[in-house]
C-alpha cells in the first residue's frame, strides 16, 4: 500500500466506526421505544423482563434504570420502585426526572414532606422543569389542607376564616380527579 491510499484507507475505517455507533445508537432507541411502548400498554412485567435483559449488558444505562423503576411503580411495587429511583439520585443528581418521579411516589404515600423534598432538589437540577414546579404546587395545595385541617381542630374559632379555603382546596382536588374527556390519538401523541 502506497503512502497517499492510507489517509483514505483512516477514513473508511472512522466511517465504518461511526456507521457502526449510530446503528448501536439506533437499536438502543428502538428498545428504549419498545419498553415505553409496554409501558404505555400497561404491560410493565414483560417491560421489567426487557429491562433486566439489557440492564444485563449495561447495569449503569440511567435511561434503563430509570424505565425499571417506572415499571416496578406500575407494577404495583411502590418500595422497590422508591429504591430504584433513590438509587438513581444518588448515582446521577444531575438529573431532574428521577427526584419528580420519587416525589409522585412518596405523595401517593402521603409522605408529603419528603415529596416537597423530592421536587425542591429536582426544581434546583433543572429550574425550568414545568413539571416539578406544577407537583410542587400540588403538595403545597395538599400541605396548606392539612395545615387549615389542623387548624380547626385546635381552635373552632378559626373554623369560619378557613372553611373558605379548605373549600377550595377540594374543589381543586376535585377538578385534578376527574377524568378527562377521551382524545383522538394523533400522530403527535402516539
Amino acid at each position: 500500500m502506497t503512502p497517499a491510499r492510507r489517509p483514505a484507507l483512516r477514513c473508511l475505517h472512522l466511517l465504518a466506526a461511526t456507521v457502526a455507533l449510530l446503528a448501536a445508537s439506533w437499536a438502543q432507541a428502538d428498545e428504549y421505544a419498545d419498553i415505553s411502548r409496554l409501558l404505555q400498554l400497561g404491560k410493565p412485567a414483560e417491560a421489567i423482563v426487557k429491562l433486566d435483559q439489557r440492564l444485563a449488558a449495561t447495569p449503569r444505562d440511567p435511561q434503563l434504570r430509570f424505565l425499571r423503576a417506572v415499571a416496578l411503580a406500575d407494577s404495583g411495587k411502590p418500595t422497590e420502585a422508591i429504591d430504584a429511583f433513590v438509587q438513581l439520585t444518588e448515582d446521577y443528581p444531575e438529573l431532574p426526572e428521577p427526584y419528580n418521579n420519587l416525589a409522585v411516589l412518596y405523595a401517593s404515600q402521603n409522605q408529603l414532606e419528603k415529596a416537597r423534598a423530592a421536587l425542591e432538589t429536582a426544581i434546583r437540577t433543572k429550574p425550568d422543569y414545568a413539571t416539578a414546579h406544577e407537583n410542587l404546587g400540588d403538595i403545597h395545595a395538599k400541605l396548606a389542607s392539612q395545615s387549615y385541617l389542623r387548624a380547626q381542630q385546635l381552635d373552632r374559632a378559626t373554623a369560619a376564616s378557613v372553611a373558605p379555603k379548605l373549600k377550595l382546596l377540594r374543589e381543586l382536588f376535585a377538578a385534578e380527579s376527574k377524568p378527562a374527556a377521551p382524545q383522538a390519538a394523533t400522530p403527535a401523541s402516539r
